[in-house]
């Protein structure tokens, strides 16, 4: 059994304080967000954390995808589709992963131990076409989150060759919802996951009683789904488990929707369940969502007392 985020963590954005820092501010040079990457990285890493994220410092969800792709533009705060979706200008997410590997690289001391590594993380197609507004070009929905899977394809492909990612994450909440049409959700997956060597996994947050048999039939390696923040999911894997296949589940066992340390009898208890309904070598413990809205010292203790429970079945 291993651990993991899916994704997000609280962000620490300084300013320049090297000297060599305050000179590239000065051109404009400076990133900010790379002191944040490390210590969401290094913060990981000391809870126990076993395959990290680079903590997506940058933005939200959708954005940080979209303000690189043409054909979508961010107006307010929100993605407008404006026309056709096309590959992106340039990779997205490489620079950050393979910093955060360097970091994880250096923080073992040269060799990242067997079992550990990084993970690149995608927003999917569906989630973000729906998060969208349509103004131009597209009649309707599924033609765009068709498109959107052919560029996000480039970035999975960077991501894998670049990288060399433990696995590869896409976020699509929106499945759970009921507005999704599922047979374009599958097709979209598949164009991501076509050619791919290293394995998929597929984050959906929400209720499952009404999607989990459809989201069951996705072609991904590992599913991952919320269990802390409410009382429903555990019932439905127990239920369904046998439609899972050879999958692996992604369990969420420490509430990411209050901002307040988890009881370590809670997480406990749900994990020996979740081992009981498809045993702990299928299990993959992580929070239930990303962690940004939390204060830093609770979301470290969060990972920390799930990486306990970990550790004590593992």
């Amino acid at each position: 059994m291993r651990s993991t985020v899916v994704g997000s963590f609280p962000v620490e954005v300084k300013g320049p304080s090297s000297t060599k820092d305050k000179l590239l501010s000065v051109f404009g040079a400076h990133d900010p967000f790379k002191d944040a990457i490390k210590s969401s990285v290094i913060s990981q890493l000391d809870a126990g954390v076993d395959i990290i994220s680079d903590g997506q410092v940058r933005g939200d969800m959708v954005s940080i995808f979209t303000k690189y792709i043409p054909g979508m533009k961010i107006e307010d705060g929100n993605t407008v589709i404006v026309s056709k979706i096309v590959r992106p200008v340039q990779e997205i997410s490489i620079k950050d992963l393979q910093y955060a590997k360097k970091v994880m690289k250096d923080y073992y001391g040269g060799n990242i131990p067997e079992g550990k590594g990084v993970k690149g993380i995608i927003t999917g197609p569906n989630t973000i076409v729906h998060s969208s507004r349509i103004q131009f070009f597209y009649k309707n929905k599924e033609d765009a989150i068709i498109d959107l899977a052919h560029s996000l394809k480039h970035e999975v492909n960077a991501i894998a060759k670049k990288v060399d990612p433990v696995y590869i994450q896409v976020d699509e909440p929106f499945l759970s919802t009921g507005m999704v049409d599922m047979k374009t959700a599958r097709e979209a997956i598949d164009i991501l996951r076509e050619g791919l060597e290293i394995p998929l996994a597929m984050h959906v947050c929400g209720l499952l009683n009404d999607s989990f048999a459809d989201i069951a039939k996705f072609n991904v390696d590992i599913l991952d789904f919320e269990f802390a923040g409410n009382n429903v999911n555990l019932g439905v894997l127990e239920k369904n488990s046998s439609l899972l296949g050879n999958k692996k589940v992604g369990f969420g066992c420490v509430d990411s929707s209050v901002n307040e340390v988890d009881d370590i009898n809670d997480i406990e208890n749900l994990v020996t369940k979740a081992i009981d309904i498809v045993g702990k070598d299928n299990l993959i413990l992580d929070p239930d969502c990303g962690l940004r809205r939390a204060p830093k010292d609770v979301a470290f203790k969060k990972l920390q007392l799930m990486n306990q429970i970990k550790d004590k079945y593992s």
